[in-house]
């Protein structure tokens, strides 16, 4: 008897990782539109809330030059400058004339305000980066080392640190390192961006741009550039230990957090040592929470940034809003504030593009 077997084949399955990485596709592509359009509201509200704030204490001029002018003469003022106009009036032509990149003439030193962004927002930024600098390389080997050693006495010590970090005051940080390497031990300079010379050679580049660290570069000098990297420890360091306490107790929570996952443990169980697995398998998950809080601590180092540039005289934008505050110029302040405001928002989509693409689960 012959037996006739029939296999029938199985209908073949449809392309489901197509499907799903274009589903993500779109998913990640409408994160991204909704965080974009997301800017232009955040913008719009700083920057009317920082209009609200100034026009609380009255109209600039007299701020400003209240106890200098005469009554006729203070009146006078105000009406050339506009400021005895209805308020929604001065707010809409406020809001235009942000809109074309014009962000008024200040009152303390009659300079546009948009020159005095692009004068000393370099310094500013280089900054910023110098403390990134120092938090990264600050916090997150100290942050994996205070997980390696969970519960012991490194851990306690690092724990310390990071709080003493990020609740010590950044101008009273300043001050200790100022006491301590420049009066002190003498070894490096107690304020400034640069020394004379330095400064000279940079200002008779034919284009300079306002950060230091390219510019020394520009001139082709590597006196210069060791000036400006000397100069630029002491703030680094004091700007940079705020953000790097965060970073040490982000990694640390996080490398202990993946230390415990299945695939860990089945590594662990064929004998791989708890240091190859903190350096190894822990360290790049532990990496993606402080991409995802930099666009937070950009606005704390901004605003780490007054105190830090006023105690080292650093001239960036920080030291002339102090200046600019001191004199009750709140038509420079509106425009810095404002300016610091955009950065902040477009820093934080940047931060959030990038944390997108390298995790997933950002987006969902």
């Amino acid at each position: 008897m012959t037996t006739t077997v029939i296999t029938a084949e199985a209908p073949a399955s449809p392309p489901a990782p197509r499907k799903r990485k274009a589903a993500g596709g779109s998913q990640l592509w409408r994160y991204l539109i909704v965080r974009l359009l997301l800017i232009l509201p955040t913008v719009f509200i700083l920057v009317t809330m920082v209009f609200i704030l100034m026009r609380t204490i009255g109209d600039p001029i007299t701020a400003a030059l209240g106890g200098r002018l005469s009554a006729v003469q203070l009146q006078e003022r105000i009406h050339a400058a506009g400021y005895d106009r209805p308020i929604l009036v001065q707010y809409f032509e406020y809001l235009g004339q942000i809109f074309t990149g014009n962000f008024g003439t200040t009152i303390s030193d009659n300079q546009p305000v948009t020159k005095v962004l692009l004068t000393y927002g370099g310094a500013t930024l280089e900054l910023a980066f110098y403390a990134l600098i120092v938090a990264f390389i600050v916090g997150i080997p100290l942050g994996m080392l205070a997980a390696y050693f969970r519960d012991k006495w490194p851990d306690a010590l690092f724990r310390v640190f990071a709080i003493l970090c990020y609740a010590t005051p950044v101008f009273f940080a300043g001050l200790l390192l100022k006491l301590v390497f420049s009066v002190w031990l003498g070894i490096l300079p107690v304020s400034g961006r640069a020394s004379t010379s330095t400064e000279l050679d940079i200002e008779l580049l034919p284009h300079p741009t306002g950060i230091y660290l390219i510019d020394a570069i520009q001139t082709g000098n590597p006196a210069n550039l060791a000036d400006v990297l000397t100069h630029a420890i002491l703030p680094g360091i004091a700007l940079g230990l705020l953000t790097a306490g965060i970073f040490l107790r982000l990694v640390r929570t996080n490398v202990i957090g993946t230390l415990s996952a299945d695939y860990v443990d089945a590594a662990r169980s064929r004998g791989v040592s708890e240091y190859r697995l903190v350096r190894r398998h822990a360290y790049k998950p532990a990496l993606i929470p402080i991409i995802t809080v930099i666009g937070l601590q950009i606005a704390l180092l901004l605003g780490g940034a007054v105190l830090t540039e006023t105690t080292f005289e650093w001239k960036g934008l920080g030291f002339m809003l102090a200046q600019y505050l001191g004199a009750r110029d709140f038509v420079a302040v509106q425009g810095i504030v404002a300016l610091l405001a955009v950065v902040v928002a477009v820093t934080n989509f940047i931060v959030d593009v990038i944390a997108a693409l390298i995790d997933p689960r950002v987006r969902y």
